[in-house]
């Protein structure tokens, strides 16, 4: 039996899946309407879909100031500058400047319920060493890596890396410009080397809609996270760079409602989310897909 029903309930497939960066581009939402519509998103019907709310060290002032300005008084637990009712706001740092980030992230963010760790770098095993040495045993983590580092015999070096450490790899599938994008094989290089190890890893960027396609605006081609999803089971790297590539929204949607439960746990123990500037926008096209029932209206960012 596979674990795709209807009736409003979120799939395996799909829970927790997508991080809230609407703070990053090209969303670029000011924290202080972020808060709020991440709240929302937290007490919709569709809230097992979502993941942290990300955000960069540099905006954790902003964030303090706009989760106080939105607090309820005497919420039990936890302090009420954190608190969204009586549920702490979950926040994912994202530490695009390196390990030199991670102390005073760290020490910025302990007002809040810390989800994950986001660390880029040029180095992982520098990466990883701080990480061990300063992020609380019960944090999750990611290592981020630039691209041009993860070519030929580069992402083999730090893949295993990072599959003796606690973290995640993390991926940059997308971006403002055409070259931040990633063609079928790259992509399905990292994919299939994380698969090949058991690492998990996350993604980020150019992910907004389940079905690769070209943007009509930008012309950009942008994977579809479904399409990643699906790709995530091969060990293969040219049966998931053929994955990849599918642009039928209905073939990929009937291989999901095809796979087995056994298969979405490996799925997701490979893919485990990615940061996306538009909660809305994905779960509508997994709507649109059959591959989800909205009881109600979805909550549409304000852009």
């Amino acid at each position: 039996m596979n674990a795709l029903p209807s009736g409003g309930v979120i799939p395996e497939l799909f829970r927790g899946l997508f991080d809230d960066a609407a703070v990053f581009p090209p969303g670029n939402l000011p924290v202080a309407e972020a808060v709020p519509a991440h709240r929302a998103h937290r007490a919709a019907w569709y809230a097992e879909a979502v993941g942290p709310f990300l955000c960069g060290a540099g905006r954790l002032g902003a964030l303090a100031a706009a989760v106080s300005a939105g607090a309820v008084p005497g919420a039990a637990g936890a302090d009420d500058s954190v608190v969204a009712g009586d549920r702490p706001l979950k926040v994912g740092l994202v530490l695009p400047g390196g390990s030199i980030e991670l102390a005073p992230a760290l020490a910025a963010a302990a007002p809040f319920e810390l989800a994950g760790v986001e660390l880029a770098t040029r180095d992982a095993a520098e990466a990883v060493a701080a990480l061990d040495r300063l992020l609380p045993p019960d944090v999750p983590a990611a290592v981020e890596l630039p691209r041009e580092l993860l070519r030929g015999d580069g992402l083999d070096a730090v893949l295993d890396v990072l599959v003796d450490s606690p973290y995640r790899a993390k991926f940059r599938t997308g971006g403002l410009v055409a070259e931040a994008f990633p063609d079928e094989d790259e992509l399905a290089a990292f994919l299939t080397g994380c698969a090949q190890r058991g690492l998990p890893y996350k993604c980020t960027a150019g992910l907004h809609n389940a079905v690769r396609h070209t943007d009509p605006e930008t012309g950009f081609e942008h994977h579809g996270f479904l399409n990643v999803l699906l790709a995530a089971q091969e060990t293969d790297r040219a049966a998931a760079a053929a994955v990849l590539a599918e642009r039928d929204g209905e073939v990929l949607a009937k291989a999901a409602r095809a796979l087995t439960d056994r298969q979405i746990v490996v799925i997701r123990n490979s893919f485990t989310a990615f940061g996306t500037c538009s909660i809305a926008e994905p779960l509508g096209d997994l709507a649109a897909l059959g591959l989800l029932s909205s009881p109600s209206p979805l909550h549409q960012e304000d852009r």
